[in-house]
This record gives C-alpha cells, sequence and structure tokens, in this order.
C-alpha cells in the first residue's frame, strides 16, 4: 500500500524524505542569528525578481572586536572590503 499512497500523495514523500519541517535544534529562531553565533547577522538578497535568498554574514573571529555592535550597513561593507568570502550551501533542509 505504501507506491499507492506515495503515487496519489507525492507531495507526503518530500515532506518524509527531505523532513524539511524540522528546525534542530528545536525552538530555536532563526531569523535572529545574532542570539546563536557571534557576529553574525541575517540578510536577504533579490537574486532575481519575486525569488528572495536568507543568508548569514559572519565575519571571522579575527574582526570580531571591530564588527560588534555594528549595523548592517557596516557588514555589506566588509563583503566588498577584498577579503576572501567563502560560501556555505546549507542543504535542502528549509533553513540555516
Amino acid at each position: 500500500s505504501l507506491p499507492f499512497l506515495i503515487r496519489l500523495f507525492p507531495g507526503l514523500l518530500t515532506k518524509f524524505v527531505y523532513l524539511n519541517f524540522l528546525a534542530f535544534p528545536f525552538f530555536v529562531d532563526f531569523r535572529w542569528p545574532e542570539l546563536l553565533v557571534n557576529n553574525t547577522i541575517s540578510l536577504h538578497l533579490t537574486t532575481e525578481p519575486g525569488v528572495t535568498v536568507g543568508v548569514w554574514h559572519t565575519v571571522p573571529g579575527s574582526r570580531g572586536a571591530e564588527a560588534q555592535g555594528k549595523d548592517q550597513r557596516w557588514y555589506e561593507e566588509a563583503l566588498a572590503d577584498g577579503h576572501p568570502v567563502i560560501i556555505y550551501l546549507h542543504g535542502n533542509g528549509g533553513t540555516r
């Protein structure tokens, strides 16, 4: 009966294979990364019309003291200062 149910409800299969509805650790609000990770802010980039991607920008520990108390503009300017940028793609879990 399982293949029959999968055929009838393909969306159900994706929920149980990828577990997008789970956020770990539980009861953590990922919209406020500065509460979880030092020197981090949440940004939203528009990649094309109608598509917005949420990203976290974390500065390295060597710039941690400099980043204390800075606003979003400072973090955006830090991306353009010539230092290397590492992009980490977390996968398909639906949360950062």
